[in-house]
């Protein structure tokens, strides 16, 4: 019997914002997979980070590493490189998950605030993605990129203007590096969720103003980490071989819903 086109054993993955809870769940599915893995955060050190990389390496040895990494930083990016090409360590799958989110409103908000959400969503991806494929170019080696969008890079919702814009720009930034990199064999792909729920949301989801939010979502409910699960994996994994250049929306209908 053939292997499942979803397995992905003999490959590595690198997970941005692995500290965070949705970097977590990605790095659990991918593992369970038969992924290796490259674990990063901001600060290498992050108790959720440490304690991930034990629970998973401890599942599998040494198919776990968890390394440091600044996505606003060029020189943080390149330092990450480096280091993996000085352990001989190749990676076949790039998770750009680390993104950050500010809900002021466009008239009071600030510049540094702007910034910040542009050079975490957008510009750190694209740092990533070109180091990514620089290697799998040098090694004539093919490369899977999933870039986490958002519905809001579709449509807007009040306080969220840096981050749909950005998000905005990161789903046709991965119809440009589709386009560009299809050549080399390197497919990019874009995930894009609507409301899921985590520690930092869920308190706001029982509230009046939370519930209404849910009550406009068709299926009448926010995701749960789990439903990403299955579109991820399709998108990492040769399941999803020809496809590049798409955005799969996971969202409850949200999307469609009328306004």
């Amino acid at each position: 019997m053939s292997a499942s086109p979803f397995r992905l054993d003999s490959r590595t993955a690198l997970v941005t914002g692995a500290s965070g809870g949705l970097g977590q769940r990605f790095a659990r599915v991918l593992h369970e997979a038969g992924a290796r893995l490259v674990l990063t955060g901001r600060d290498a050190d992050h108790p959720r980070l440490v304690a991930l990389a034990d629970e998973l390496g401890g599942l599998r040895s040494g198919s776990v590493e968890s390394l440091a990494l600044d996505v606003r930083d060029a020189g943080s990016v390149d330092a990450l490189f480096a280091t993996l090409a000085a352990r001989d360590r190749h990676v076949d799958v790039l998770i750009n998950n680390a993104g950050i989110a500010t809900g002021t409103p466009a008239i009071a908000l600030e510049d540094e605030d702007w910034n910040a959400v542009l050079e975490t969503n957008l510009r750190g991806p694209w740092w990533l993605a070109q180091r990514f494929a620089r290697a799998c170019v040098a090694k004539e080696s093919p490369g899977c990129i999933v870039n986490i969008g958002s519905i809001l890079g579709s449509r807007v919702g009040a306080g969220t203007a840096p981050y749909a814009a950005a998000k905005a720009g990161l789903v046709h930034l991965t119809r440009s590096l589709a386009l560009e990199w299809a050549r080399h064999g390197i497919r990019v792909n874009s995930l894009s969720p609507g409301y899921v729920l985590t520690d930092i949301n869920r308190t706001f989801f029982e509230t009046p103003a939370g519930q209404a939010t849910v009550n406009r979502v068709p299926q009448r409910r926010v995701a749960d980490p789990a439903d990403l699960d299955g579109a991820l994996l399709l998108l990492a994994s040769d399941a999803s071989s020809y496809m590049t250049g798409s955005d799969l929306v996971i969202d409850g209908g949200h999307l469609c819903s009328a306004l």
